[in-house]
């Protein structure tokens, strides 16, 4: 069965470039969103812990791969999900790869991501507890709590040893370059894949071209923006709107379109079928469309997934080193 347009990770393992996210995909929706994006032709699946629907998402796999999607086997798709920052601690990595299958029903993941480059305190149950929070805050949604005893080195090298028969490739993300390169110089292992905000106001060029120099492939998520800061998404841009127009495509069939230009992947959301059938109907940008499409970031750059100021709870860690994130009292520890 076909993938369609794939890029190859340094593990030689092939990846669609076109995938499925299922972040802020609601309960009593996602089950019903996967099967309809696996039926419509979607072989890349994105998904992480701490959405919260990996349990219903697994009804939806164990669905279609019996039959409800015609010669549909778990084979046949690329599979993510991520570790995340309460599992950080290198005895709890393998164990956290454990409750992830099991809560998919899936005897392996194609890529497991560390989510984020930074660890929270350790709860009494990592896998259950995902946000311990301080017991005093200035911040009206609370402060989670943080912990500094872990480097992402530790916790990378944790990964890299995890069997390949349970997690086939390894990776990262909302990592920078500074991450990555602490990651290579302390392991030796360049990680298979980076996920990172990317979108036309957010062109990532100085993280891409990193990444393409080790070989380190990009999965961009909120290609279309997103609701974390009440800005309007970039399916209403008026040049992505006068592109489509005049291509006789979406908006977002626009965005997807230069998301994929370089061999990186994207993976959209929606739990609306026309819009999940839609989106996968690919379409070729022409240098000048991709060019103006670019331009965006130039002129109008904005960073929209800022856990200091967009997060309830608020993470007090500074992560990507935005004028936003600089009075966080934690960095990352490499």
């Amino acid at each position: 069965m076909s993938l369609g347009k794939t890029f190859t990770l340094n593990t030689g393992v092939k990846i669609p470039t076109l995938g499925f996210g299922t972040w802020q995909a609601e309960p009593g929706q996602v089950k019903d969103a996967v099967f309809e994006a696996l039926k419509a032709g979607y072989r890349h699946i994105d998904l992480a812990k701490v959405y919260g629907n990996q349990k219903e998402i697994a009804e939806a796999f164990k669905d279609a791969f019996n039959g409800g999607v015609p010669g549909l086997k778990r084979e046949d798709v690329f599979i993510t999900s991520k570790l995340w920052n309460s599992q950080h601690r290198p005895e709890h990595v393998s164990a956290a790869l454990d409750d992830c299958l099991a809560e998919l029903g899936l005897e392996y993941l194609d890529l497991y991501l560390v989510h984020f480059p930074v660890a929270f305190d350790e709860p009494s149950n990592p896998n259950e507890q995902l946000f311990p929070m301080q017991e005093s805050s200035s911040h009206p949604d609370g402060d989670v709590k943080m912990f500094d005893g872990v480097s992402i080195v530790d916790t990378w090298k944790a990964m890299t040893q995890l069997p390949k028969s349970k997690a086939r490739a390894v990776g990262v993300s909302n990592h920078t370059k500074e991450h990555l390169q602490a990651l290579i110089d302390g392991t030796g292992v360049t990680p298979a894949a980076n996920q990172v905000e990317r979108h036309p106001r957010l062109l990532q060029s100085e993280l891409i071209e990193f990444c393409k120099e080790k070989n380190i492939h990009i999965t961009a998520y909120s290609a279309f923006g997103n609701n974390m800061l009440g800005v309007p998404l970039l399916v209403q841009h008026n040049t992505i709107k006068e592109i489509a127009s005049r291509l006789g495509a979406s908006p977002a069939q626009v965005i997807l379109a230069w998301s994929q230009v370089g061999g990186h992947s994207v993976i959209p959301k929606s739990v609306t079928a026309s819009r999940i059938q839609e989106n996968f109907k690919e379409i070729e940008l022409s240098k000048e469309d991709f060019d103006a499409v670019e331009n965006i970031g130039k002129v109008e750059p904005r960073r929209f997934n800022i856990p200091y100021i967009a997060n309830k709870p608020r993470w007090p860690v500074n992560i990507f080193g935005t004028p936003e994130e600089q009075e966080a009292p934690h960095k990352v520890i490499l």
